[in-house]
């Protein structure tokens, strides 16, 4: 098991990761008109109205076994109330993702300079750190993936012709959340991360190599 200090400052990391992803879904189809988020009392930075209690499980799991992957209570949302419904949708969509991506960029900064000034830091900064860019940098790929619940079968969506975009969500909505769930048991049973590791893994660890100048496997 991880130190106490590294366990605390992941769960923080979570917590913050999973509870604005969520925010920015509800707060961007808020400003587009959506009364939706507002009406379940989900534009709020009380971030614990956010939690789903599996996907929150779930990256618990995952982060202190490699990548961390999991979601959120899934933000009510209804296109059909928004001033322009595709092109507002998606960009309520892509602000989930897009709010790790920044949080990871600002903890990169952070860790880029106490890095570089070789400022010595305790095992509960430094893991707040490491993992702050780490949990979202993954939560921010993992979110991309076109299945199931995730953000990126939505953003796909709105690419695809109109029959073929009903066909193609109702699919996830059937099918693609089993099709996730095993996909990630099976990759947590066979220890090496399995497919979904081997999606994400690259490319969270060139963006945070890019984001820090740092290889995050010799900083573990």
């Amino acid at each position: 098991m991880p130190p106490m200090e590294s366990m605390l400052a992941t769960g923080l990391v979570i917590f913050w990761a999973i509870g604005l992803h969520e925010y920015a879904h509800c707060k961007m189809a808020d400003l587009a008109g959506d009364p939706t988020p507002s009406y379940y009392g989900r534009v709020t930075l009380n971030l614990t109205k956010h939690f789903e209690l599996m996907g929150t499980i779930m990256i618990i799991i995952t982060t202190l076994t490699g990548f961390g992957i999991g979601w959120g209570k899934p933000a009510p949302m209804d296109p059909r109330k928004m001033r322009n419904p595709k092109w507002d949708f998606f960009a309520a969509v892509a602000a989930g993702p897009i709010s790790n991506l920044l949080q990871a960029v600002v903890f990169a900064m952070i860790l880029r300079v106490v890095m570089g000034a070789q400022i010595e830091v305790s095992t509960f900064v430094g893991s707040l750190l490491l993992y702050g860019v780490i949990v979202n940098l993954s939560l921010c790929f993992f979110n991309l993936l076109p299945l199931g619940p995730l953000d990126g079968h939505w953003l796909l969506g709105t690419f695809l012709p109109e029959n073929l975009r009903l066909r193609w969500i109702l699919f996830n909505r059937q099918y693609g959340g089993f099709l996730l769930l095993g996909l990630i048991l099976f990759g947590q049973l066979s220890g090496d991360g399995g497919v979904i590791s081997k999606v994400l893994g690259p490319p969270v660890m060139k963006t945070f190599e890019f984001l820090t100048g740092f290889n995050p496997l010799q900083m573990r």
